[in-house]
């Protein structure tokens, strides 16, 4: 298959703890450094979060600033991907950040069962945040915990409520939500073939599932994530010393499928997202 994989490096969620890993990177500088690591290992998108002096979540735009400055100095061309998810913030303050004008963001249209909460994804809220997003040309990553969140993000894409070219990916692996079932992703592969052909969609495991849902991913033609946020581990014995090493474990992936990685600039034109300002 000729077809090349993205990769998207997801570097430090909102729950992800230095004492879960040390490697955890919290800082904005440690968030850059580590990001740089990533992108010269084969990432070309980084999908962000941002964290409080303490380490808590946050959806400061300041932060996030900081954050976008530093990756474009030292990821030059590499995607840039900020999260809206609901554990950073609540309301309206999820899309505080999207004035920055990213390359892409997140974008959660339905609600499900986390580990011990409901995440909270009403429709007004959803449609505020697809009405910011193409205010200002950013494209969303559907993140699908749920059959209906695919079926649910295609109609949207055909009303026109979202910017952009349809980019689907599959969240596998919560408790409470979808697990890893290779049935299940085997139809969604198969409802955004007939139902969107013209989409990307891309796929995602958390914990132990991380390479399972890589390797699947890979092997159907789709692209994927890995990185700290979704899977601290790289196996049950060894905690990952970095995400740029979640990184390469995917282009070994890549390489026994005999797909060659995206570069970023590949990626930009497979998503269809804006050319980078020389």
């Amino acid at each position: 298959m000729t077809k090349p994989c993205i990769i998207c490096v997801a570097i430090t969620g909102s729950l992800p703890t230095k004492a879960n890993n040390p490697a955890v990177p919290i800082t904005v500088s440690e968030q850059v450094e580590s990001t740089q690591e990533a992108f010269e290992a084969g990432a070309s998108i980084v999908h962000c979060h941002v964290r409080n002096d303490d380490g808590t979540p946050s959806s400061d735009p300041e932060r996030f600033a900081r954050l976008k400055e530093g990756l474009e100095k030292h990821c030059p061309g590499m995607i840039i991907q900020f999260s809206t998810g609901g554990r950073s913030g609540a309301g309206r303050a999820r899309g505080g950040m999207l004035p920055l004008r990213p390359d892409m963001a997140s974008l959660s249209v339905g609600s499900n069962n986390f580990p011990t909460r409901v995440y909270e994804n009403p429709p007004d809220l959803v449609d505020w945040l697809a009405a910011e997003m193409k205010a200002y040309e950013i494209t969303p990553e559907i993140e699908a915990f749920d059959l209906s969140h695919i079926l649910q993000a295609i109609a949207r894409h055909r009303a026109g409520e979202l910017y952009g070219r349809l980019y689907v990916q599959f969240v596998m692996g919560v408790k409470n939500a979808m697990p890893a079932d290779r049935a299940v992703f085997d139809f969604y592969v198969e409802t955004m073939r007939t139902r969107a052909p013209e989409a990307e969609w891309c796929a995602a495991g958390i914990g132990p599932a991380q390479i399972v849902v890589n390797e699947w991913a890979v092997a159907a033609g789709g692209h994927t994530r890995t990185g700290l946020e979704d899977n601290v581990r790289l196996d049950r014995d060894r905690l990952a010393p970095s995400n740029a090493a979640l990184v390469r474990r995917v282009v070994e992936i890549c390489e026994r499928h005999e797909r060659p990685v995206a570069t970023w600039k590949q990626a930009r034109e497979m998503l269809g997202l804006r050319p980078v300002a020389a």
